[in-house]
């Protein structure tokens, strides 16, 4: 088995690409050792030292590091993979889900619903997968009064460029197609 590894904007986080399916729809970010408990594989990541947050994509596993050294921390985490999908372990448990259900902590008054969908779609068809290409997520939490309130999840969590990704890049793309949006702002 043959993993890549590629650098994100984010220089705490790197991100592994097994060559392999990692989730079947959505993300899962794993942000603590408690919220790894779902997961055998990122429990397993989370044994490392240094190890402070791991994120699944649909191709990829995003390891964030709270300290250290990624030339000492990048053969345990390959390692740990690797033994990972040679076992033939489930890579989250049976009742864990990939990402939060759509709708069970957004908020939006039912007057803005049709806005609402517009800037969904937006962000799937156009803002995911360039941040997965990065080994983030973002996601929509939120649409009040002209703000869109978004969660930056992964390699975004954090990213030194976060800020000019969402008032810059998401911001002016949400802006043109949708023009009372007056600000993004990150939950």
């Amino acid at each position: 088995m043959f993993i890549q590894t590629e650098p994100t904007p984010n220089p705490a986080t790197l991100k592994f690409l097994p060559g392999k399916p990692v989730l079947d729809a959505g993300t899962l970010d794993m942000p603590s050792r408690e919220a790894a408990a779902q997961s055998p594989l990122a429990e397993k990541l989370f044994a490392i030292p240094h190890v402070g947050g791991v994120m699944f994509g649909s191709d990829f596993i995003s390891v964030t590091k709270s300290d250290g050294d990624w030339q000492q921390m990048k053969p345990a985490i390959l390692g740990a993979i690797m033994e990972h999908y040679m076992s033939g372990a489930p890579l989250v448990a049976a009742r864990s889900e990939a990402s939060a259900p759509a709708g069970d902590d957004e908020f939006f008054d039912a007057k803005d619903a049709e806005t609402v969908d517009i800037i969904k779609d937006l962000i799937e068809t156009r803002v995911r997968p360039a941040v997965a290409g990065d080994g983030g997520d973002i996601t929509f939490r939120g649409y009040k009064e002209g703000i869109v309130f978004l969660q930056m999840k992964g390699a975004c969590s954090g990213c030194p460029s976060s800020t000019a990704t969402l008032q810059h890049g998401i911001q002016n793309l949400l802006k043109h197609f949708v023009p009372e949006i007056v600000e993004i702002r990150p939950v």
